[in-house]
């Protein structure tokens, strides 16, 4: 599971599509609906949010803004709850990590998208979070 920081808008139709998937999947974790996952690390800034449930529902508002954007149809009925304007911190240093990241996954999966997202440097976050000063966050799993 992946719950990227970054906007949706950088995503190509694979990653949009993924990134749905395991939000609605982090939606249910969160709801106590399913058992897996429970301690997944990218759920920890949704669960320390003040409203969990309205956080990850403002973030699945947003992938289903874009791809309403796209002329895609995801089903926003899936989308439990309230939504909120409390916006998450996310820092500067996991922001360029996920671009990396991002960047280096399109490189095989999607090269055309690969070269537009190639020329940014300081990427836009998803509007439920703000960035702030600081290096990769601690629950971030880094493979060594």
């Amino acid at each position: 599971m992946r719950l990227w920081s970054l906007h949706p808008l950088y995503f190509d139709h694979a990653g949009l599509l993924a990134l749905w998937r395991e939000a609605l999947l982090a939606q249910k974790v969160l709801s106590g609906e399913t058992r897996g996952y429970q301690n997944h690390p990218q759920l920890i800034r949704f669960r320390q949010h003040d409203d969990p449930a309205a956080s990850i529902s403002t973030y699945l508002e947003h992938i289903y803004k874009e791809a309403e954007h796209r002329g895609w149809h995801f089903d926003r009925t899936k989308i439990a709850g309230s939504l909120t304007d409390h916006q998450i911190p996310v820092s500067e240093g996991q922001m360029r990590y996920e671009l990396e990241l991002l960047k280096r996954k399109l490189k095989i999966r999607n090269y055309t998208w690969y070269k537009v997202l190639s020329r940014i440097s300081a990427p836009k976050p998803h509007p439920l979070f703000v960035i702030v000063p600081g290096d990769v966050e601690e629950w971030e799993k880094i493979p060594v």
